[in-house]
């Protein structure tokens, strides 16, 4: 969903590195900066990636298959809930329902502290990073904890995270538990859900497994769908295939 906006693609070192050459220079992969001990070692740095991925997701305009998704959600007698391991804040900047919105690795959008002095989460409306951006640095003050002091982070699941403050994702995922409860004759449509961080397809089986749900699995490189025999595979990019559903919905 997020490339078609024109966000990069982390998909591998390669994705990654394009959009961030000064990592590549300094032997940095995803795994590496996305993780708490990056924070520790290379706070400017790790800052300097989030910040500037801050930046970016608030700059950036979700695309049109937003607004396509939540009409077709508003229009469905049971309504919609939105599941997503994206962390751009993007279904809600596309006025979807926050109340209706499941984000399973957290958001951009939240700080916690880094040494989990409190349960605590709070905004980042308050921070505006300033981010050298051809070294990949954050150039002002980092965020701090406000009961603490020490340095602050994303609220988002990191790699080798133990420190991850979960409560406003379970809040989330409650409401989308008593919502599937009720919820009859559902449709799963899930966009460029990979399988090397494979959270978002887990919940699709998961689903489609409990409820007999068909799914619409939209994927330039990973299409492939099999068991339920309503299920449908799309190997094309997601605003694409949402764009031609929709005009052949409303034809």
């Amino acid at each position: 969903m997020g490339i078609d906006s024109g966000l990069p693609d982390f998909r591998g070192n390669q994705g990654f590195w394009r959009a961030y050459p000064a990592l590549e220079r300094s032997s940095l992969d995803f795994i590496s900066i996305a993780s708490p001990r990056a924070f520790r070692q290379q706070p400017k740095v790790a800052w300097g990636f989030y910040g500037h991925r801050l930046n970016l997701y608030r700059q950036t305009a979700p695309h049109a298959g937003y607004d396509i998704l939540r009409k077709w959600g508003k229009n469905s007698p049971c309504g919609y809930m939105a599941f997503t391991s994206n962390v751009d804040g993007h279904f809600q900047k596309a006025s979807f329902d926050a109340s209706l919105i499941t984000e399973c690795h957290g958001s951009i959008h939240y700080l916690q502290c880094l040494d989990a002095c409190t349960t605590d989460i709070w905004s980042t409306d308050d921070f505006t990073p300033d981010v050298d951006e051809e070294n990949c640095r954050l150039l002002n003050e980092p965020p701090r904890c406000p009961h603490c002091g020490g340095l602050a982070r994303p609220n988002i699941y990191m790699f080798g995270d133990d420190e991850w403050q979960e409560q406003r994702v379970r809040m989330q995922q409650r409401r989308l538990e008593h919502w599937l409860l009720d919820a009859e004759r559902l449709l799963v449509i899930e966009i460029g859900a990979g399988t090397a961080i494979p959270t978002t397809r887990d919940f699709t089986h998961a689903v489609s497994f409990n409820h007999r749900a068909p799914v619409i699995r939209i994927n330039p490189r990973e299409p492939e769908i099999h068991g339920h025999p309503g299920h449908v595979s799309l190997a094309m990019d997601g605003m694409q295939a949402l764009q031609e559903i929709n005009a052949l919905l409303t034809a």
